[in-house]
């Protein structure tokens, strides 16, 4: 018998909610992970009734089950970073945090911590309960390493409308101010930037202009999810933060570059590009 022994991969946890259609959320998060060449763990905040169309059903998991999902996998397996996603209410949140705190995840620990402050879908449905905002601003972001807002997330935070880019350098000082190490302001939504789409990383000393295209595509289900996730897999690969950050601003332009569209509404960001087709190898 043919002996099996691997080099066992860095190991990053999301903290995040389902799509049943497979586009966003952990699913996004675990097809990143593997793409960009670590293991994936998770801890499930929430299971949502959700097709390419929209989201017609949330359903949440008990806060202490969540928190119990991040200890049992940190204290086992161990953890060389983590991000979030939905995280659905403020007690959820508050769990969250005193887990990272009691197993060493977050800015100034061991263990890198990306926030995605997820609060709607991307056709607009609600996917947290507005009095957990206060909880993200409050409690999550001063324990994050990289927080990564869309702009419709930065207008629930920080009540900022960005139509600009000036707008995108004010509203990251504005969350900068909140507590976080570091904020990405994501321009995928400022589709009148005519120089394609550009994230602005801060760290509270020094603003990184991040460029890149802009396609013609309805089909970016995910793209967020994606992005944080494959960040988050750059940290744990032990890459600095501006690296870990062009990281994956590389791996989300190939893979908005290879979406696909999928049911009746949105298709997702695709990770597939990263994958060699061994399946296409002669046996």
């Amino acid at each position: 018998m043919e002996p099996t022994v691997g080099v066992t991969p860095p190991r990053v946890l999301t903290i995040a909610g389902t799509d049943s259609g497979g586009g966003a959320g952990i699913a996004a998060d675990l097809r990143a992970f593997a793409a960009c060449g670590v293991h994936g763990c998770l801890a499930v905040c929430a299971v949502t009734v959700q097709n390419s169309v929209g989201v017609s059903g949330v359903h949440t998991i008990p806060a202490g089950t969540v928190a119990a999902q991040i200890g049992t996998v940190a204290s086992d397996i161990g953890l060389q970073a983590a991000k979030t996603g939905m995280l659905a209410d403020a007690e959820i949140i508050d769990a969250v945090a005193t887990a990272c705190d009691e197993h060493g995840i977050g800015a100034g620990r061991t263990t890198p911590f990306v926030v995605d402050p997820v609060a709607a879908s991307m056709h607009g449905d609600p996917l947290l309960a507005a009095e957990a905002l206060d909880a993200y601003r409050h409690t999550l972001f001063p324990r994050a390493t990289l927080v990564t807002p869309n702009l419709d997330e930065i207008r629930l935070l920080v009540e900022h409308d960005i139509r600009d880019r000036d707008g995108q350098y004010a509203a990251a000082e504005a969350l900068h101010a909140l507590g976080p190490g570091a904020v990405l302001v994501k321009g995928g939504h400022l589709t009148g930037d005519a120089d394609g789409c550009l994230d602005l990383l801060y760290d509270g000393a020094t603003f990184v202009e991040l460029p890149g295209p802009r396609f013609d595509t309805g089909h970016t289900h995910g793209g967020g999810d994606s992005l944080a996730a494959a960040t988050a897999s750059g940290l744990a690969r032990g890459l600095s933060l501006e690296a870990a950050v062009r990281f994956g601003k590389r791996y989300i332009v190939e893979a908005v570059r290879h979406s696909y569209p999928l049911g009746a509404g949105h298709g997702p960001v695709s990770p597939l590009w990263a994958v060699r087709p061994w399946w296409d190898d002669p046996a």
